[in-house]
């Protein structure tokens, strides 16, 4: 059994798909605003530099978490995705404006979805990162209108879910499509068996 330090819907059923017991160990609501403030991007970070980083402060405090909480010992799992046009990086957008931005900018081309997977065992934090590839067909105004009217990118980095109606907008991946929706499972399967 693990904890799963995410009120990620993705990512619970993502863990149920390959028969990972878990125990949600989600932020509450004061959390819920330190972690929202662990994903601020700091000055000239590297995509993948920020994935990891936020990845692994997410465990740490999943960790502390537990303790604060007095549950038992037992690994803790968090995880951190964003969407990366080449050295920008994609968060969740602040509002439809925002959103729809993004999807012009993603709209032909090909981007990067980096997700992190970070492990605590106590005060030891190992972690994974899946990087994925993914070619987006070219969008008009109504076909971003349309999607961002219906509300789900303003909760996805890069303003997207692949797993719903954008999923619609994909051309290509080359890459996880477990690690675009949230949680790479053979990165996951690695870290929770210990391999290298």
């Amino acid at each position: 059994m693990i904890y799963l330090a995410s009120a990620s819907p993705r990512r619970q059923e993502l863990l149920e798909r390959i028969g990972v017991r878990f125990e949600l160990l989600a932020p509450n609501a004061e959390e819920a605003e330190a972690a929202e403030a662990l994903e601020a991007i700091d000055p000239g970070e590297r995509p993948s530099d920020y994935v990891v980083r936020v990845a692994i402060a997410k465990a740490r405090a999943g960790e502390a978490r537990r303790q604060a909480r007095g549950l038992p010992p037992a690994p803790v799992l968090a995880a951190d995705t964003t969407v990366a046009l080449g050295g920008r990086i994609l968060g969740k957008p602040a509002d439809a404006g925002e959103a729809a931005a993004m999807l012009r900018a993603l709209s032909g081309r090909t981007h990067r979805v980096l997700t992190a997977v970070a492990l605590a065992r106590g005060r030891r934090i190992d972690h994974r990162l899946s990087n994925s590839r993914v070619r987006f067909a070219r969008l008009g105004a109504a076909d971003i209108a349309a999607y961002v009217g219906t509300g789900d990118p303003l909760d996805k980095a890069g303003a997207y879910g692949i797993q719903g109606y954008a999923g619609r907008f994909v051309r290509r991946i080359d890459g996880s499509d477990s690690g675009i929706m949230g949680l790479p499972l053979y990165e996951t399967h690695c870290l929770l068996r210990g391999l290298p």
